[in-house]
């Protein structure tokens, strides 16, 4: 899942018209769908009726994904009752999905030259 702002999901559907939100649940959607689940084509969300049904199975797979974290039932809730704090609240789940990116490994050092050890000198031989 990509990480995205919360308050940014939550406010540029105003200045759009709605238009951000709409392109953020097409893009959840596919994010979702690449991890397995099957969210069918967006373009339902524009009949009515039908819409109810896809929200639904993107609530369902929102759910998956998450793990639990957000319920099928309080996702769908959510969407309906409180659309784009709905969808800021979802996007924060996303977020806490994201793995933090693993420090970079340190480089490997050239080995140290050994400092030589000086040899005993043998015994001097006595005539």
């Amino acid at each position: 899942m990509k990480k995205r702002s919360p308050i940014a999901v939550a406010l540029l559907g105003f200045p759009t018209l709605g238009i951000y939100w709409l392109y953020w649940l097409v893009k959840t959607k596919g994010e979702m769908n690449s991890k397995g689940e099957k969210i069918p084509t967006a373009i339902l969300i524009i009949i009515p009726i039908v819409n109810i049904y896809w929200f639904y199975l993107y609530s369902k797979a929102v759910n998956n994904v998450t793990k639990g974290e957000l319920s099928t039932a309080v996702t769908f809730l959510l969407i309906w009752l409180i659309s784009f704090i709905g969808y800021a609240i979802i996007q924060d789940a996303f977020n806490s999905l994201v793995e933090v990116s693993p420090a970079p490994a340190p480089q490997a050092q050239p080995p140290q030259a050994q400092p030589v050890q000086a040899s005993p000198t043998p015994p001097a031989k006595v005539q």
